[in-house]
């Protein structure tokens, strides 16, 4: 086993057949971890999402969206019988290290997929270092424990930030997420959620904003407040809201919550009773009726088609 740093795996394998990761985040939820990789080749990784799912017993559940891969996967080790095209790569084993605040995948894959379980992903922003366990390539199988801090994930809902004749919440909700993101924070994605067409207190679309960050346990609350100093300063409404949702996965009552948001009317009222019984907290910046789609984001961050549909 050899240990290395991204730069010294860049100095070490300096060859063409090597395409570094962009990046690689991991975030951890009791004995659940969920891993984002930014690929090299955005639609040709398709075919390492499939192997992975297939190949993987550790994994939960795939998507690709772009360059983008989440995986969730449960802790464990489950070695894979390596085959050629059949099971050509995955993960086999998910360590928490709660000591060292690190998260360890170990990944292996055949040929060019075994290059890609350490020295591609090894060299992408966001690793620490890898076990390197075997050089794949050709006919090899490769094997590397890629490490990585471990964060936590924290989703806000968003609601309420314009009036009738000025301003956009899915804009503003994005340039925050931009904000944060150049003051260090790692901001992964932004989801639009479309709310019932015929409220009658919406501006024009209605739609609401789930923001999705992977955040330090010591820096949840510095976060929070800091996207409520910003939505105070910038924010046209005196009905702005959030909602909060900390770690991995969303409650069955959260989701049917959020799909009745999108095919009828709600309440505030409605909206703060399920708040407090999944122990979410829901903030009124401005104002409480942003409270309901700022929870109804909330419900359908992980489900974009879902997120998007309009019911007539």
């Amino acid at each position: 086993m050899e240990i290395l740093k991204p730069e010294e795996l860049k100095e070490k394998f300096n060859d063409p057949w090597i395409a570094p990761y962009e990046k690689v985040i991991t975030m951890a939820d009791g004995d659940t971890v969920e891993l984002i990789e930014y690929h090299p080749c955005p639609s040709g990784s398709n075919w390492l999402v499939y192997q992975y799912q297939h190949s993987s017993e550790l994994i939960i559940d795939a998507k690709r969206d772009g360059n983008k891969h989440t995986y969730i996967c449960k802790v464990g080790k489950k070695p894979i019988d390596l085959k050629a095209s059949i099971n050509a790569a995955g993960i086999e084993e998910v360590v928490i290290d709660n000591e060292n605040n690190e998260v360890k995948v170990t990944h292996g894959g055949l040929a060019g997929a075994g290059v890609g379980a350490g020295m591609c992903r090894g060299m992408g922003e966001g690793v620490k270092y890898i076990e390197l366990l075997e050089v794949g390539g050709g006919s090899k199988e490769g094997k590397a424990t890629v490490v990585t801090p471990k964060y936590e994930k924290l989703v806000i809902g968003i609601d309420d930030t314009d009036v009738k004749d000025a301003g956009a919440t899915w804009t503003m909700a994005h340039n925050i997420g931009i904000q944060l993101k150049e003051e260090g924070y790692e901001y992964l994605d932004h989801i639009i959620l479309q709310l019932f067409p015929h409220n009658p207190h919406k501006t024009q679309n209605c739609v609401s904003i789930a923001l999705t960050f992977a955040v330090m346990e010591e820096d949840k609350e510095k976060l929070i407040n800091r996207l409520i100093e910003i939505l105070k300063q910038d924010t046209l409404s005196d009905k702005t809201a959030i909602a909060i949702l900390e770690g991995i996965g969303i409650p069955e009552k959260l989701r049917k919550y959020a799909i009745a948001t999108k095919t009828g009317m709600m309440d505030v009222e409605t909206a703060e009773k399920l708040a407090e019984e999944l122990n979410i907290p829901l903030i009124a910046v401005t104002g409480d009726q942003g409270k309901i789609g700022a929870l109804a984001a909330l419900g359908l961050h992980d489900d974009l088609d879902e997120a998007v549909k309009v019911y007539y």
